[in-house]
């Protein structure tokens, strides 16, 4: 058994050199993300039974946007005009938001509205389904959002539970809102990460095969690696091909054009948000109506304390046009890249900009869904 004690120094002793080295290096934070993924996560099994309570969808504490209140769903880039009034817009869109949740003391968020995940999902209400304001009212409910470490070393069948659990709240958020807000109106779909593995249950389990398919002008289910078989099985929404294109879905990926000669087929759909061709081509960057730099701060820390930290929201960048090309290649989608670009979202390791999904296209994705909510009242009017 010596050998055995000697083999696991020499390995920590390897571990605390390296680490130290990335530590002199500048890259602590990279160290300490490493770090976390592999030794913070929840120590004990997934148990439904120790959770939050249900949230209550009559008590509009347990949304992040509403459209009939003042919230920060509200906020637009600098130099817009406001072209709908939220309350007033003929088209809803139901938005389920990404992870905020990345400490590891349980599998499931706690809804304590006093913690930095709390303030995570207000950035994400503020610089993802603010994207929305300019065609649509905004509805995005609070849930037992699963762990950050859901994702990360654990086996399948945990991760299965803990989403399937926190699915139970977004399904649960969709049918109050159909029932006492949307009144008839059309609807749009939207979601990033977590939120896109919630939103295409409820296309397939709520919309799919169901009146409301008629009503749904499009879902922007953007990020979250969805897989092209995921929409095989639909019968009345397929994926867009074109900008006007409605009842239909996009996805994408994005990383950098500096590990394009590295793609691989991952069997992603991949919608290009220059052209909004499925697997788009080479778009150049005339085309790119342009990135927002993101207002506030995501806390990105996967331990220590989760109190609230006074974030504020006031600093959304203006509108940056013709910054990027993109293409589809292999599943992903490749843009030129942006190391040295600050939108306020994390460029991620190797060449990974999923925290940069929406910011670099989000006048992309809100002229867009202008667009297709325009093209859709004027069918519906014609008939």
């Amino acid at each position: 058994m010596r050998w055995i004690k000697r083999v696991l120094l020499a390995v920590v002793a390897l571990l605390t050199i390296t680490l130290a080295a990335l530590l002199l290096s500048g890259k602590g934070d990279t160290v300490r993300l490493v770090w976390d993924f592999n030794f913070s996560a929840p120590d004990q099994p997934f148990d439904p039974k120790d959770t939050a309570a249900p949230p209550d969808y009559a008590l509009e504490k347990n949304w992040a946007a509403l459209p009939h209140r003042e919230d920060l769903a509200n906020i637009m880039p600098p130099g817009l005009e406001r072209e709908v009034e939220q309350g007033k817009a003929p088209v809803d869109v139901f938005f389920v938001h990404p992870t905020g949740f990345l400490k590891g003391h349980s599998w499931t968020f706690s809804m304590d509205p006093a913690t930095s995940t709390e303030e995570n999902t207000q950035w994400m209400i503020v610089n993802q389904a603010g994207a929305f304001n300019g065609c649509c009212n905004i509805y995005a409910p609070r849930y037992r959002q699963a762990s950050i470490f859901t994702y990360f070393n654990v086996d399948e069948t945990t991760r299965d539970q803990v989403l399937a659990f926190a699915y139970q709240d977004v399904a649960r958020a969709f049918d109050y809102y159909l029932e006492h807000y949307n009144d008839g109106r059309p609807v749009m779909l939207a979601s990033h990460s977590q939120g896109t593995h919630h939103a295409i249950r409820l296309l397939r389990e709520k919309i799919d095969r169901t009146p409301l398919a008629r009503r749904l002008v499009a879902a922007y289910l953007i990020g979250g690696g969805l897989k092209t078989e995921e929409f095989s099985g639909l019968r009345d929404i397929s994926l867009c091909d074109s900008p006007r294109e409605l009842g239909c879905a996009v996805h994408w990926d994005t990383f950098s054009m500096a590990v394009l000669e590295d793609a691989e087929n991952t069997g992603n759909v991949c919608t290009n948000p220059l052209t909004w061709k499925l697997n788009g081509g080479l778009a150049h960057k005339g085309l790119h109506v342009g990135a927002v730099a993101s207002a506030g701060e995501y806390f990105l820390r996967l331990s220590g304390d989760d109190s609230a930290r006074g974030v504020r929201f006031d600093d959304m960048g203006a509108p940056v046009a013709h910054l990027v090309e993109a293409q589809c290649r292999g599943g992903r989608l490749y843009i030129t890249d942006q190391t040295h670009i600050v939108l306020g979202g994390s460029s991620g390791l190797d060449g990974n900009y999923h925290g940069l999904d929406y910011a670099v296209f989000y006048m992309d994705i809100r002229e867009n869904a202008r667009l297709r909510v325009t093209t859709y009242l004027v069918l519906d009017h014609d008939h």
